[in-house]
């Protein structure tokens, strides 16, 4: 048995590592989408990075089959520590596995830098519209009005929407899929692996122990796949697309641009990586 095989195994309950997410949860269909993206995109597992904050969605580098390296950072602090790692060696793939909390709450001063930058990190946000490790508190993508233990008269503040802002920042990479769409998700996270710079790409998931309105089902009759007469370059149907939301929501590449790399700028970077590759 290689490797791989070994650890992706790590999926099943009697597997060698197994997993802290609830049956049913969206993270699953995620992270076997993280698996088969690395081996469509043509990656070298061992110069992989996955790193994440803290959360549900940050123990996805734990279960991705080996071999592939990940790092833990401090809550809202990925897009830092990837920033760093990035920078130190620039030929690695540097991928981002956040929640909604983690990267659009307490990481969203980090995030809209990155964007900035346009650094070339990857960043597959899981978001199920609530906090799940610290037990069904809003999150910033909440719809208003949602209920919880803690918003017990609902939501007051408005949702934030993370692909308007990316677009509206200039980011070279703006997507959103869905986990029960089971080809597309893979395919969107490939899309985002051969961008050159910072790569944005929403993941529409249930939380079905603390989400009860934004369900499985609640997102599978709204999901709608951008067609093919669609153009990811048109960023002000791209930004008309992101606030698209409600009896319908369009999911794909809604916005690519052609812009460097902050790396790439760095003429120190130019004869190699700052650290031995």
């Amino acid at each position: 048995m290689s490797d791989t095989q070994m650890w992706g195994a790590g999926l099943r309950s009697d597997g060698p590592v197994k997993p802290a997410w609830c049956p049913g949860c969206g993270n699953y269909a995620i992270v076997k989408a993280v698996d088969r993206a690395l081996d469509e995109a043509g990656l070298d597992r061992r110069r992989v990075v996955l790193v994440s904050g803290i959360g549900q969605a940050a123990k996805l580098p734990h279960y991705v089959s080996r071999p592939v390296n990940f790092f833990n950072g401090l809550h809202g602090r990925a897009v830092p520590a990837a920033t760093g790692i990035k920078l130190a060696n620039h030929t690695l793939e540097v991928i981002i596995t956040s929640g909604d909390g983690d990267m659009y709450g307490e990481g969203g001063n980090h995030l809209l830098h990155a964007i900035r930058r346009n650094i070339g990190l990857k960043c597959f946000v899981h978001n199920n519209q609530i906090y799940g490790l610290t037990k069904g508190q809003a999150s910033p993508t909440s719809d208003a009005g949602t209920h919880t233990k803690l918003q017990a008269y609902g939501v007051a503040a408005q949702p934030l929407n993370p692909l308007a802002l990316a677009i509206a920042e200039g980011a070279s990479f703006v997507a959103r899929s869905f986990t029960g769409l089971p080809d597309h998700l893979p395919q969107t996270m490939v899309a985002a692996l051969q961008q050159p710079g910072f790569a944005l790409l929403d993941i529409l998931q249930p939380c079905i122990t603390f989400n009860k309105l934004n369900t499985f089902k609640w997102y599978q009759d709204r999901v709608r796949p951008l067609g093919d007469d669609y153009d990811p370059t048109d960023r002000l149907r791209a930004l008309e697309t992101a606030l698209v939301w409600g009896d319908e929501i369009p999911v794909g590449v809604l916005y690519r641009a052609d812009r460097p790399s902050y790396e790439s700028k760095l003429p120190v970077l130019a004869s190699g990586p700052l650290a031995a590759p």
